[in-house]
């Protein structure tokens, strides 16, 4: 069974969130007060429907209560973000994800429960002073201040060797999880295949791309040396 979604304020952010969701297989309901942007997110998504969100009626009519996960992207306008939020709970909606404008937009949310936070400027921002600061990475995953989750090109010294030859846990302090690999089938054919939880015996190639849990600070050790 498909997941399902509601994806409630389609600005740019929602919009972009709705397109992805359903592109990757989900089904979504996509809602929003304005018309026009109803309208250009109904070609990707299963369900588009002009509403006010702050509607409880409006939003169970059309069967909200029945998602897996509500998304709440209505960022410029505070007070409907909280006011869907609580509407969202009282239909007994477990797992809200919303987006936050200002930090005490963001701990409200917190308070009311919501799972996940997403503060889309900040975030962004965030990555791009990691793209500019550590060039070798190639994505990052913030876990906490301390932890992130990288994926960094294989260091010129870790080719050939096995993961236990890397020492990369007992030497550097991080964790390898997976290791990411482009292999050429028969029919000439490029996939891209992922080892995830890796053997000790398991040997790293020239062109793999190494994913690495740990310390940010263990992590660039590593990620300088690419």
């Amino acid at each position: 069974m498909k997941k399902q979604f509601a994806v409630i304020g389609l600005g740019r952010f929602g919009f972009n969130i709705a397109k992805t969701l359903a592109k990757n297989g989900a089904e979504v309901l996509a809602i929003d007060i304005d018309e026009d942007r109803v309208k250009k997110v109904s070609d990707f998504v299963s369900h588009a429907v002009q509403l006010n969100a702050i509607d409880d009626k409006a939003l169970s009519d059309v069967g909200v209560q029945n998602v897996d996960t509500a998304i709440v992207s209505i960022g410029e306008n505070i007070e409907a973000s909280i006011l869907v939020v609580m509407i969202l709970k009282e239909m007994g909606i477990r797992s809200i994800i919303a987006k936050a404008v200002t930090s005490l937009h963001g701990k409200v949310l917190e308070n009311l429960g919501v799972k996940r936070i997403i503060f889309p400027e900040r975030d962004m921002a965030v990555r791009v002073a990691h793209s500019l600061t550590h060039p070798n990475v190639l994505e990052q995953l913030d876990l906490s201040d301390e932890y992130s989750i990288v994926e960094i090109p294989t260091p010129s010294y870790l080719i050939g060797k096995t993961l236990t030859e890397s020492q990369l846990r007992s030497r550097y302090g991080v964790n390898l999880i997976a290791i990411k690999r482009k292999v050429t089938t028969q029919k000439g054919i490029v996939k891209e295949l992922w080892n995830v939880n890796p053997l000790p015996t398991d040997v790293i190639k020239e062109s793999d791309i190494l994913v690495l849990v740990g310390l940010n600070e263990d992590i660039d050790k590593i990620g300088l040396k690419v």
